[in-house]
């Protein structure tokens, strides 16, 4: 579980799991949703939206799961794995003033 102080290994270990689980696209890409539409196009557009999302959901609550249950208010919020992803990179990866 991710606690503050093993973001590198953390981030790792989550990087082989959901690649292993085929969610790792969502922590590098967003979708958004289509337009509304009637055609066949359309419908096509949604459902692959609406699988994206669903994937993407799933990759979210891997990461928060991943995580010390302090943190989990933290990042919650976060709309999509890819935003957590980042938002988590920000906080806690490579070297930051607060973290000297």
């Amino acid at each position: 579980k991710l606690t503050g102080t093993n973001y590198d290994i953390w981030h790792k270990k989550m990087t082989f799991l959901l690649n292993e689980q085929e969610l790792f696209e969502h922590l590098t890409t967003i979708m958004t949703r289509p337009p509304e539409g009637t055609t066949a196009q359309s419908r096509r557009d949604l459902e692959a939206f609406e699988t994206w999302s669903k994937k993407d959901r799933c990759a979210c609550f891997t990461l928060l799961s991943c995580m010390h249950d302090d943190l989990i208010g933290a990042y919650e919020h976060c709309a999509t794995a890819k935003e957590m992803w980042d938002q988590l990179r920000f906080d806690f990866g490579g070297t930051s003033v607060s973290r000297l």
